[in-house]
């Protein structure tokens, strides 16, 4: 759809992790199995129009039981919604305990806030967009939005956090922000069971009910 000349031209940027772990951080492991197509249009403003809906992601490592969860879900999100998924990397982190002289692995998501950087300032020059809405609590990303703000004076960013990520500085870098409610995030679900054309069944996760 082509947005009409009167509304703004609005583009999602979803930092897939921060949101998924402010869901978790509340309990509501019922919510994780969301629909970002509809979440992004039960968070439009009469006066914006989607030309874009982008979710930012890494493939989890080293731990089956979420990595077939994830999957399913990235899968279900693709087919049901079409939406352009960027995704990052894993990279792995030893952590060594002094005390114990003990070693163990703890990868680090990286390139998600990267990616929402570089997409987000490339929109703007490209003149894609009016506004931005930025779905994340992650400080990291208060660059791009002085650089928009600074060279592109007409154009908005808008920042959503989600649940228990709220941010001061975050907030005051944007031109304007709010907290994703609950409500938002129950009415913006996919449904229960996804087919692909194979016709295999994507289910909701068991542990997510």
């Amino acid at each position: 759809m082509v947005p009409s000349k009167t509304q703004e031209r609005t583009i999602f940027y979803i930092d897939g992790f921060n949101l998924y772990f402010g869901i978790t951080s509340k309990g509501w492991k019922n919510l994780k199995w969301l629909d970002i197509n509809a979440l992004s249009k039960n968070l439009l403003k009469s006066h914006q129009e989607i030309s874009g809906v982008n979710y930012f992601t890494a493939r989890v490592r080293n731990s089956p039981d979420k990595e077939k969860r994830q999957n399913t879900y990235l899968e279900a999100l693709e087919i049901h919604t079409g939406i352009k998924i960027i995704y990052g990397r894993f990279q792995p982190n030893t952590i060594k305990c002094y005390r114990c002289g003990h070693s163990y692995s703890s990868p680090n998501e990286k390139m998600t806030d990267v990616n929402i950087a570089s997409r987000m300032i490339v929109d703007a020059f490209q003149d894609k967009l009016d506004t931005a809405v930025l779905i994340s609590g992650d400080t990291d990303l208060i660059p791009p939005i002085e650089e928009i703000k600074q060279n592109f004076p007409r154009k908005k960013v808008i920042v959503a956090f989600p649940p228990g990520r709220h941010n001061v500085n975050l907030q005051n870098s944007a031109h304007a922000s709010f907290i994703i409610g609950r409500k938002k995030l129950s009415d913006s679900q996919l449904p229960d069971e996804i087919t692909k054309p194979s016709g295999f069944v994507l289910q909701r996760p068991l542990e997510w009910n």
